[in-house]
């Protein structure tokens, strides 16, 4: 199906020889989007190069004569930051669903759909605004056009509808966290210095950058066990960096725990063995 950005259909319509909007529209379809779950309701972690496929499930009522080709028209869940008139930033499936009929009556149809929307760090988000909740809403949108000017005539019809308010999704920052402790070997009873650094992805460099003034725990599994135990908090300082020390009592493995903001993902360091002599 075409991309149907919010305002795509108007914009593109508009810009075939400066085309006016029309005074009014047609009255939008008695549609209703319920059960709307987006990413099986988990956060949506996104770093700085890869996609991230997001599955989106939802019921769709729609009337009986009203049929869906995804050719000349569309119906769908998309995301989107702000009012429903004034986005910030939005982010539509670029592919139909897989819609399933699961009651009928005399005038409606009610379908179990999927789709998927793919959400590209470069594409589909922009700065640090990006991070944090975005709303779910549904939309329907057609567009009917005949482009050929032989007879010197066009004509383009279009049309777009959007329903607010059927849920939210947190969308986050991917983070990196690192972990070394020295010396290696160690001397039971000695000091170890355990350094690490938090980082998290910067939408708008497409980099991964320092996260300063972030609570991180430093944990430790001995040898022999699968269970890491807190031993204290570090926070980080310039550019994410973390330093902190402890006293050699046994060998195991270091790691530092960062438990996540709204903004930004949960993140463990894997774990760094020190044999203690």
């Amino acid at each position: 199906m075409r991309k149907l950005a919010i305002g795509a259909v108007v914009s593109g319509a508009l810009a075939l020889g400066g085309l006016a909007a029309p005074a009014a529209q047609a009255a939008a379809p008695a549609l209703t989007f319920t059960k709307v779950t987006v990413n099986k309701g988990k956060p949506i972690v996104v770093g700085t190069t890869a996609e991230v496929k997001v599955p989106v499930t939802y019921t769709l009522t729609r009337p009986a004569d009203l049929t869906i080709d995804y050719k000349s028209n569309f119906a769908g869940v998309m995301l989107y930051r702000g009012s429903l008139k004034e986005q910030e930033n939005s982010i539509e499936p670029d592919a139909a669903p897989v819609c399933t009929t699961t009651a009928t009556t005399a005038t409606t149809v009610t379908q179990s759909c999927k789709e998927t929307l793919v959400v590209d760090p470069w594409e589909s988000l922009y700065d640090s605004a990006d991070a944090g909740t975005w709303k779910a809403g549904g939309f329907y949108g057609h567009l009917d056009q005949e482009l050929d000017e032989s007879d010197d005539h066009i004509s383009v019809e279009y049309g777009f509808s959007l329903w607010g308010g059927l849920g939210t999704a947190k969308v986050q920052r991917a983070a990196k966290l690192t972990v070394n402790a020295s010396p290696e070997p160690a001397r039971a009873g000695k000091t170890l210095t355990v350094k690490g650094k938090l980082t998290r992805a910067n939408w708008g460099s497409g980099t991964y950058t320092g996260y300063r003034g972030q609570k991180v725990t430093l944990q430790f599994k001995a040898k022999g066990t699968s269970t890491y135990k807190a031993v204290k908090t570090v926070t980080t300082g310039t550019g994410g960096a973390l330093s902190t020390t402890t006293k050699a009592t046994k060998s195991g493995a270091y790691r530092f725990v960062f438990a996540g903001t709204s903004t930004t993902a949960a993140k463990s360091a894997v774990g760094d063995s020190v044999v203690v002599k």
